[in-house]
């Protein structure tokens, strides 16, 4: 890259010509004195004080005004790159919070016709997840969409799974060589085929949809950031608490980063089950507020959850992790949080 590229590159995290010029001049010396970057800058010595003084507040620069002459030193190029990914990234939920998907991603209700038609969308769906998916089908319908389950969970997507209509549960998954689900229940008794994935795709299907090839049954897709999480509050508090818990994938290794507040909370409990100390460092805002986002760091002393057992929650939805910071004790959840202190966009976990 020329220098008229960088240039061009520095203006656009805000810095002015004259600091630039100033910058790059520190950054060619490494570290030197006021007064020979105004002899190569050519600008007076009080201004490069006034300039350094803006660098050293953008993170930059360092200063150290304990000498005398006063040095003015550049900081190593990774961590001024590393501060600016910080920001980026900071601002990035305050960007999504503000753009309307509804314009980009098409609103839409299908009625679905065939068990030919219903598999098919089925296996689309969660090859798109990204995120999480929750998905409840029938035992003799599992083989149809096991590979694709398979593939969302090695490419880390929270996959809870529930397998109705099941003889026995002991054998359920006899012949499945690699985990289908995160979490993993059986149910004795029939119920709906359901799946929700990253809240913006669903599907509710009578179960004679998918084991009748002949059923007069019509199922629904859905494509709709409205309803979607509908489906899946449904399924978590009508379906999952009577099921019985089957499987459970081990802990993940640390660290990791969440964007589906959901996984963050369910391998924070893992942890914590496993009596393991994590460190959660959540892009967080008040609950209810038009307040900036910040960063939340501390302890993760509990987590409300009834993704596995035991349940701690009060109420099916409540996911919910309490982050023990340096000043106090908060309740963290997801977005649209209300009973928590904070609502989340983003969850990373460590090990201290």
């Amino acid at each position: 890259m020329n220098t008229v590229a960088l240039e061009n590159q520095l203006k656009q995290f805000g810095l002015s010509e004259k600091e630039i010029q100033t910058y790059l001049t520190i950054l060619e010396h490494g570290e030197a004195k006021a007064s020979t970057i105004a002899d190569d800058t050519g600008v007076s010595k009080r201004y490069v004080y006034s300039i350094c003084e803006e660098l050293e507040e953008r993170g930059f620069v360092d200063v150290d005004d304990h000498v005398v002459p006063t040095k003015i030193r550049a900081k190593p190029p990774e961590e001024v790159i590393e501060m600016l990914s910080n920001r980026l990234e900071d601002i990035e939920p305050v960007l999504k919070q503000r753009y309307s998907e509804t314009s980009s991603r098409p609103q839409r209700f299908d009625v679905i016709k065939s068990r030919v038609t219903v598999i098919k969308r089925l296996r689309e769906y969660i090859e798109s997840a990204e995120q999480e998916l929750v998905v409840a089908v029938p035992e003799g319908y599992l083989p149809e969409v096991a590979e694709q389950l398979r593939a969302a969970v090695d490419r880390g997507v929270l996959v809870l799974l529930l397998i109705s209509d099941v003889d026995d549960p002991e054998h359920v998954l006899d012949g499945v060589d690699r985990p289908v689900g995160s979490v993993i229940r059986t149910w004795e008794l029939g119920m709906p085929v359901l799946l929700a994935v990253d809240e913006q795709l669903g599907i509710a299907s009578p179960a004679e949809m998918v084991s009748r090839a002949n059923s007069d049954d019509r199922a629904i897709a859905i494509v709709q950031g409205q309803i979607v999480p509908i489906i899946a509050g449904s399924f978590l508090a009508n379906y999952w608490p009577f099921a019985q818990q089957h499987t459970v994938v081990d802990p993940v290794e640390l660290p990791a980063t969440y964007r589906s507040f959901r996984h963050a909370t369910l391998q924070a409990t893992l942890h914590n089950q496993a009596e393991a100390t994590v460190y959660a460092r959540a892009t967080a805002q008040p609950v209810d507020t038009d307040d900036p986002f910040t960063t939340l760091e501390g302890t993760v002393v509990e987590t409300r959850q009834g993704m596995v057992e035991p349940r701690t929650n009060t109420i099916p939805i409540e996911h919910t992790i309490i982050i023990e910071t340096d000043e106090e004790t908060v309740s963290v959840g997801g977005p649209d949080s209300f009973l928590e202190d904070y609502e989340a966009r983003k969850v990373t976990l460590e090990r201290p």
